[in-house]
């Protein structure tokens, strides 16, 4: 009878003590989404700023610290998961072979060159990673997806804060250059498409820049972009898979080897497969997607929780200036491509 009277008990421990810092989470991701719709501003980046402001939350002791930590580990995931339900074979058919090699390219090329440039740069593969394949899939979302597979550093929290504040600011900044820039290439609405959808990071900014031009070019920037975001599973199970050759996995004697394919890499592949065969009705599908976001909305406001701004500033200009690098050249990429398939 003890023993099973105890579990339940234990359960309920752990829930109250995780209820604080999730309840603080989801104050902060509400409190940026309020903000997003009043004022303009990206729900994303007003989450981790507001979040950077409350680190003292995040401090040892604190009854907060262990839902934060859950926010920003498990409850991402859950996010990164539910976006496989927006993705479907007939997107791709959709678009044309020739325009879905040039974004997919575009995602290769800038990974590729996110790690020859963190070299001559002077910094490590972990961040080339993590900011190059910000940069080549879906800003921050990626981003923290990407993070979760990462061998763990004390400077972990801070790198990935970093990476995301900077690719919002820097899709932010695309969302407003961009469409002008489209027009200046006098574009077709299915160039400005491939042009916004394959170079601006986040999603939500890739919306506003395509419906800035025309409402053909804003559902078809989507649709090239949510492409770069079904590139998320396989990057993500190629890091797992090089992490794990090299020998570079988080080890200690006693810790369970991690899985080749994340569990929530394989719920993205899982709703994604659905999603193609038709089995997810568009309510539900409507749904996942507002979950998805909601839920990588917490996270990252965790994440922020977590992080401390004076050490995020130690990050460096090398940091800054090679993440500047690769929304370059990603979006030099997609430029002569659409150039050149004319």
């Amino acid at each position: 009878m003890a023993l099973t009277t105890t579990a339940p008990r234990i359960d309920t421990v752990r829930l109250r003590g995780l209820f604080p810092g999730i309840a603080v989470s989801v104050l902060v991701a509400v409190t940026a989404q309020f903000l997003a719709e009043h004022y303009g501003a990206p729900a994303m980046l007003m989450a981790l700023l507001l979040g950077l402001a409350l680190n003292f939350l995040a401090e040892p002791g604190t009854r907060t610290v262990t839902g934060v930590e859950f926010s920003a580990k498990t409850v991402l995931r859950i996010g990164v998961a539910l976006l496989g339900a927006r993705i479907s074979v007939q997107m791709l058919a959709d678009l044309g072979g020739r325009m879905i090699l040039l974004v997919i390219a575009g995602v290769v090329i800038t990974i590729l060159f996110a790690l020859l440039a963190a070299r001559l740069f002077g910094r490590g593969w972990r961040l080339a990673l993590l900011t190059g394949g910000s940069v080549a899939i879906c800003g921050a979302s990626a981003a923290m997806a990407i993070a979760a597979v990462l061998p763990r550093t004390d400077k972990s929290e801070r790198n990935l804060a970093f990476t995301v504040l900077s690719v919002t600011v820097l899709s932010t900044v695309a969302m407003v250059v961009y469409p002008p820039l489209s027009k200046a290439f006098d574009f077709t609405p299915l160039e400005s498409a491939v042009f916004l959808g394959g170079t601006i990071h986040d999603v939500a900014q890739v919306v506003g820049a395509g419906f800035s031009i025309s409402p053909e070019v804003g559902e078809t920037a989507t649709l090239v972009k949510l492409i770069r975001v079904s590139m998320l599973a396989p990057v993500v199970l190629i890091f797992s898979l090089v992490i794990r050759a090299g020998g570079l996995a988080d080890a200690a004697p006693d810790a369970k080897r991690p899985p080749l394919l994340p569990v929530f890499v394989m719920g993205f592949l899982a709703l994604a497969i659905l999603n193609s065969a038709g089995l997810i009705p568009a309510g539900i599908a409507v749904l996942a997607e507002s979950l998805s976001r909601w839920a990588l909305l917490v996270a990252i406001a965790a994440v922020g929780i977590k992080t401390s701004l004076a050490r995020m500033v130690d990050v460096g200009g090398s940091a800054v200036a090679l993440i500047v690098a690769e929304t370059l050249v990603l979006a030099s990429f997609i430029l002569i491509g659409v150039h050149m398939l004319s």
